[in-house]
């Protein structure tokens, strides 16, 4: 058949038909003008597009090639133009909508009208507990899934030990993750180690925040999980878990990857280790393994019994304090503390100040990540994408626009907030029943809990 030669040429020792022509850049060598001298001097993006056009019309597989060559004509064309819609303006124009952050401006127009809505008769607080809107709602696992499992597990074919990294919410993800993991492969599963982050601060270890016990026996059918490795193990290594061998798993990876890739050298090696392991397992995953993921989030993980105790007694006294609402009340996640703004690469309303504070920000708390050559930081961009973290006035006109009024009692979960006094103020001003953990708890409370962020 014609052109029906191998990719390796004449490997083998095995003479082939002779290639189509090759590209002029092989013809006429290396030179700087592809041509001898032919053409006239361009530039590298020009010389780089007219070899890519040669060498693509001189084949036949001109189709197999036509959409590189379309996305490299994209990125050049982009590239000349210096394309960046988040931070380009026109010199006597606007900026591009929605590239700026103008809350405040909308706040002020919209504060009028807030003021006359407190009046209705209608909160949507009355509405958010109604049983018809929950019909819908099933778990993502069975409820038995834990008496589901075996009463006797197949022996290990090794221990899987990680490093959970980020804050509270990543480290509770990545536990999830390693139980379906441990499940899928196997394995035991070594209580997992926290990292010590430079942002986060926080010494804090498993059973500092979980329910160690719990945890353990609410998987025991399910998957076999240890405190530290046995004595032979940690001989074997030296009394040292770096020793063990670091698996460099990619971030979202499939079951298969776990059962080709880890599996193998967990059997070989008696333990393996993976660190970090933030996102380390695809969302999509089969059933059982799913089910494993539900199980240790809403079944064995549990908070240790110091959190447990004082957060039962905040909820008592916040519900107390919900009287205008029957007790009912609005609990809201504010994401505005400062590394988390650094970390957005996002602008608001300081001005230069700010931009220095978040430049000292991020290089403190990612020490060179966002100087490495070819980053950009475009705000602008970022904003029109939606990436930008909520500020509380935006969280508070949010929630007025879903229909909760200003008899709505608000419970803020946070840490401390980018420049309280200036982003609260407005907050507070739509919700006056606000309350946080300072003014729920003690300072006597909070004092066993402020070692650590988490």
């Amino acid at each position: 058949m014609p052109h029906g030669h191998s990719r390796l040429g004449g490997a083998g020792g095995r003479s082939t038909p002779s290639s189509p022509l090759s590209s002029p850049r092989s013809r006429h060598g290396r030179s700087r003008s592809f041509g001898g001298g032919r053409w006239p001097k361009k530039s590298l993006v020009e010389r780089l597009v007219l070899a890519i056009v040669s060498a693509v019309f001189r084949r036949r597989g001109v189709l197999l090639f036509a959409p590189v060559l379309y996305i490299t004509g994209m990125v050049l064309y982009m590239g000349s133009f210096g394309f960046d819609v988040g931070l380009r303006r026109n010199a006597d124009g606007p900026a591009p909508p929605g590239s700026v952050y103008r809350s405040p401006q909308v706040f002020e127009k919209l504060w009028p009208l807030m003021e006359t809505a407190s009046n209705s008769s209608f909160n949507a607080l009355t509405m958010a507990w109604s049983p018809t809107l929950h019909q819908s709602w099933k778990p993502c696992g069975s409820m038995t899934i834990s008496q589901i499992g075996s009463k006797q597990l197949p022996e290990s074919n090794g221990f899987l030990i990680i490093e959970a990294n980020g804050g509270l919410n990543q480290q509770r993800l990545s536990i999830c993750d390693v139980v379906a993991v441990a499940g899928l492969l196997n394995a035991t599963l070594v209580i997992p180690i926290f990292h010590l982050n430079s942002v986060w601060q926080d010494s804090s270890n498993f059973s500092d925040i979980f329910d160690e016990d719990f945890f353990i026996d609410s998987l025991k059918n399910n998957v076999k999980i240890v405190r530290e490795l046995p004595e032979d193990m940690l001989q074997r290594f030296d009394y040292n878990i770096s020793s063990i061998v670091n698996l460099r798993v990619k971030a979202w990876s499939s079951p298969n990857h776990y059962l080709e890739k880890v599996l193998p050298r967990m059997k070989e090696l008696g333990a393996v280790r993976i660190a970090p392991f933030s996102n380390r397992l695809a969302n999509a995953v089969p059933s059982p393994v799913q089910g494993l993921r539900c199980l240790a989030n809403f079944e064995a993980l549990r908070f240790a019994e110091p959190i447990r105790v004082l957060a039962e007694r905040m909820v008592q006294r916040m519900i107390r304090r919900s009287s205008e609402g029957g007790g009912r009340y609005v609990s809201v996640h504010l994401r505005f503390e400062k590394d988390m703004v650094a970390f957005s690469c996002c602008e608001y309303d300081g001005g230069e100040e700010e931009k220095r504070e978040m430049d000292v920000a991020r290089e403190k708390g990612w020490r060179g990540k966002f100087r490495r050559k070819g980053r950009v930081i475009k705000p602008g961009a970022n904003r029109m994408d939606g990436k930008c973290p909520l500020t509380p006035l935006e969280v508070g006109m949010m929630l007025r626009g879903m229909g909760f009024d200003n008899t709505t009692s608000v419970y803020v979960a946070a840490g401390k907030i980018y420049k309280e006094e200036k982003f609260m103020a407005p907050l507070k001003l739509m919700f006056p029943h606000l309350q946080t953990k300072d003014t729920l708890a003690t300072p006597e409370e909070l004092a066993p809990f402020k070692i650590g962020s988490s």
